[in-house]
């Protein structure tokens, strides 16, 4: 689990949300297991299928297969017919001449012709067996078997089987339906559904799953097709007893089931002839496959992985595909039950835990740029420069920026001796006070432009890294995190994370000291730390209605508000330093004015160099205080 959570920090760190990191990293698999697939190898081979379906299937078989029957049933006839010199032969003759060239209008006309040829009626007699069992094998998948013999009574068990099925949905609907009910109808009819059902529900998914790709076969025909194909359903039906019940039948499941796609066309491309029920297997197959992909793409709101159906999967892709997405739902697990992930209102998020996890990896990085003596350490063994003087003084050591305490100094070369000569040793600083603690504001610029730039990512991560440094080292320290867009914000450290820019107009540095400002005044104490990181100059301020009002090029009223709180700042003692990411000379102009009136430096870090030139400023100035 660590390796995961440290690749979605990876992301995250990157500029990814957490949601976006965690969909990413379950596209691609469990690290460090190559065996494993994730979402994206898995959704790549349902699209295979998908593909392979569509290539390998032709929807007409049956409608082709019927027709050469036919025309052989009639050869035959005529076969037999034609060394017959009688009227009967030649009336014969005139009639199967006269046979629409419609299929099912032909069986139709057919239907009370009696075969002078035995291979003739043997031939009719398949193709009326064909239908039977196609047609209901598009309904109930397994029904071609079941009536693989023309067995009368096989057919009274059909109907029996349809009358009991209509009376259970119908008994539902009432509201007196028990599961008993279901398991008696099971076991007396079990044989037409191998799929085994557990209950009612589950048999009418399964039912109005195949009756809608069955209506969507009609759908994908070309009208004549259709037109032929419903015609030989109907009259199928009819002739075995079958029309009334199967009708209730459809009307029962498109009422319960409206949501499936009952006629939306496939285009299939197959070159050999499928029959009617493996068509409609191959097109409920594609629409469970395309469920399949929309769950696997995991890209609408609130998509978990419990939302991909096991059984869909395993139908798809096999038995090792099941366990490849367990693998992955273990992981998504994991990081919630070890304290790294969370809920909130189907929202992902990270939890304090994990976010400090990545201020630490963020300051960890940022350590690793920075040179050994520029690490940062912060153990001092002097009392300061920043705060008032104690009276007392103390042996200078090397490094100390205390002021010297010249009559010290000159008396312990007086204490020596004569003649008098300064010594090393004989120098002492001015000890003064040391403020324990500071308040340190770092200011975030949220704008779209920073987005644009690809300096978001890098001021998130820096943003992370000095929130940990300050819990981790500085505990006494006051930090506060304000990002800045038309508004201006105050950031906790488990938003910090999943911060994303905004997608607004304005950099409103005015409302951000001003919230700066109240930060500070809250500790009047502590050593104030002011750090800007901005792309943009001010080109929004808060108006006294409390909206923002947003100008390009920046207003005068804008500028001298936001200078306004600067001076404010320099009131406060507080230094400001501004970490330019754009080289614009209105920017440059801006924070040239900042640094001038109030005395804080201008940096131009790049992107990649912005955390450490952030974390060094902040420990500089912490090691003053």
């Amino acid at each position: 689990m660590r390796a995961a959570l440290d690749e979605m920090g990876d992301a995250i760190l990157s500029g990814s949300t957490p949601v976006d990191a965690l969909r990413d990293l379950l596209k691609r698999g469990l690290p460090g297991a190559p065996d494993r697939r994730g979402l994206e190898e898995l959704l790549r081979q349902v699209r295979r299928r998908r593909r392979d379906l569509r290539d390998n299937t032709r929807l007409d078989g049956t409608l082709e297969r019927a027709r050469a029957l036919l025309d052989k049933a009639i050869g035959q006839e005529r076969a037999e017919l034609f060394p017959d010199p009688s009227d009967d032969a030649r009336f014969r003759e005139t009639r199967l001449d006269a046979l629409p060239s419609d299929t099912s209008s032909a069986i139709s006309e057919l239907n009370d012709y009696d075969w002078r040829s035995d291979a003739a009626r043997q031939t009719y007699q398949e193709l009326r067996d064909l239908l039977r069992r196609e047609i209901l094998d598009s309904q109930f998948r397994g029904m071609r078997d079941a009536l693989a013999n023309p067995d009368p009574a096989a057919m009274e068990r059909v109907r029996e089987m349809m009358r009991d099925l209509n009376a259970m949905i119908d008994r539902d609907a009432r509201g007196e339906h028990t599961q008993a009910d279901f398991e008696e109808f099971m076991r007396k009819h079990g044989e037409f559904f191998p799929e085994n059902p557990r209950n009612l529900e589950e048999l009418i998914d399964q039912l109005a799953r195949r009756a809608a790709a069955a209506q969507r076969l009609l759908a994908s025909l070309t009208p004549e097709q259709r037109e032929e194909l419903a015609g030989l359903i109907n009259q199928t039906l009819e002739q075995s007893g079958l029309a009334d019940e199967m009708r209730r039948l459809g009307d029962s499941l498109y009422a319960r089931r409206p949501d499936l796609a009952w006629n939306a066309p496939e285009r299939m491309t197959g070159e050999q002839p499928t029959s009617m029920g493996d068509a409609v297997s191959a097109l409920q197959e594609l629409a469970d496959l395309s469920d399949l992909e929309t769950a696997l793409r995991q890209d609408y709101p609130g998509a978990r992985l419990d939302d991909i159906d096991e059984e869909a999967i395993r139908r798809a892709l096999g038995r090792s595909a099941v366990d490849d997405l367990e693998a992955l739902r273990r992981i998504e697990r994991e990081l919630e039950n070890q304290g790294y992930l969370r809920r909130n209102r189907g929202k992902l998020e990270l939890t304090p835990k994990a976010v400090r996890r990545l201020g630490e990896t963020a300051l960890r990085r940022v350590f690793a740029s920075l040179d050994a003596s520029r690490r940062g350490d912060h153990d001092q063994r002097d009392a300061g420069a920043a705060g008032e003087l104690t009276g007392s003084s103390r042996a200078w050591h090397f490094g100390d920026e205390q002021p010297i305490d010249v009559v010290r100094t000159v008396v312990n070369a007086v204490h020596r001796g004569s003649p008098l000569t300064l010594h090393v040793d004989d120098f002492e600083v001015a000890e003064t006070e040391r403020r324990s603690a500071a308040a340190v504001c770092l200011l975030v610029d949220l704008s779209y432009s920073m987005a644009l730039r690809g300096t978001w990512a890098a001021a998130k991560q820096t943003a992370l890294a000095l929130q940990a440094l300050v819990a981790s080292k500085f505990p006494q320290d006051a930090v506060q995190i304000v990002g800045f867009s038309n508004y201006a914000r105050v950031l906790q450290a488990d938003e910090l994370a999943g911060l994303e820019w905004d997608m607004v107009q304005g950099t409103n540095l005015h409302h951000a000291l001003l919230i700066a400002g109240r930060h500070l005044d809250r500790h009047p104490d502590f050593e104030p730390v002011v750090l800007v990181v901005t792309d943009g100059e001010p080109t929004a301020h808060l108006m006294r209605t409390g909206l923002p009002r947003f100008e390009w090029p920046p207003s005068r009223e804008t500028l001298e508000l936001t200078l306004a709180e600067v001076d404010k700042m320099t009131r406060r003692r507080a230094t400001i330093n501004v970490f330019m990411l754009a080289a614009d000379d209105r920017l440059r102009d801006f924070v040239d004015e900042v640094a001038r009136r109030n005395g804080g430096r201008v940096f131009s870090p790049s992107a990649d160099r912005l955390g450490e030139y952030v974390v060094s400023d902040f420990l500089r100035q912490r090691r003053r205080s």
